[in-house]
């Protein structure tokens, strides 16, 4: 069982990142191969809309981006990460999203199990969330919710609240790992 774990935040060990590895680190213990990937020494140009997808589901654009689409089409699952930026998710996450539209073509994507890890420091963290299992949805990913982690500088996820009761952002990246794994063991019985 491969899990990737994507961490679409322009800078390295922030609280997107934190968030991300220990979601992995959960997966981990729990059997699962993982893999984090970092988006932000990558470089992947936003979707051109040329349409050169339609006809074979490949991407005609050369960049870092024809790399995680094999990660991606490797892995049983998927934990996507990323900061909110202006109430919504940042540039690089919305770039993949984008160019994962050559994995729509012929459904890639269908039947992994995704997640979200979503890093915030005050606002937007629920639509940024439900922006991202929507997104999972139209892939026709199996979808297991996500991890909010409230923190206002960086590292501050390690001691920052999650979105539920008395639940810590921390606690919400392991309850996520787990799940990704518990699902993909449900669905390949």
């Amino acid at each position: 069982m491969k899990i990737i774990g994507l961490v679409c935040s322009p800078r390295t060990g922030g609280n997107t990142e934190i968030l991300v590895e220990e979601a992995l680190a959960a997966a981990r213990d729990k059997g699962a191969q993982t893999e984090l990937v970092r988006v932000a020494d990558k470089q992947i140009l936003p979707c051109n809309a040329c349409n050169g997808c339609s006809d074979d589901g490949q991407c005609v654009i050369e960049d870092d981006m024809q790399e995680i689409y094999q990660r991606l089409e490797a892995s049983d699952g998927i934990i996507f990460g990323t900061p909110v930026y202006f109430i919504n998710v940042s540039a690089q996450a919305k770039a993949i999203m984008d160019r994962t539209y050559a994995l729509y073509q012929k459904r890639k994507l269908r039947g992994k199990v995704a997640a979200a890890a979503v890093a915030v420091r005050r606002v937007g963290a629920g639509q940024v969330l439900a922006l991202m299992c929507t997104w999972f949805t139209v892939h026709q990913m199996i979808t297991v919710g996500g991890c909010i982690g409230y923190g206002l500088e960086k590292g501050a996820v390690r001691e920052g609240t999650g979105a539920g009761p008395r639940s810590t952002a921390l606690g919400e990246a392991k309850s996520i790992g787990k799940a990704v794994v518990d699902m993909i063991y449900r669905t390949t019985k």
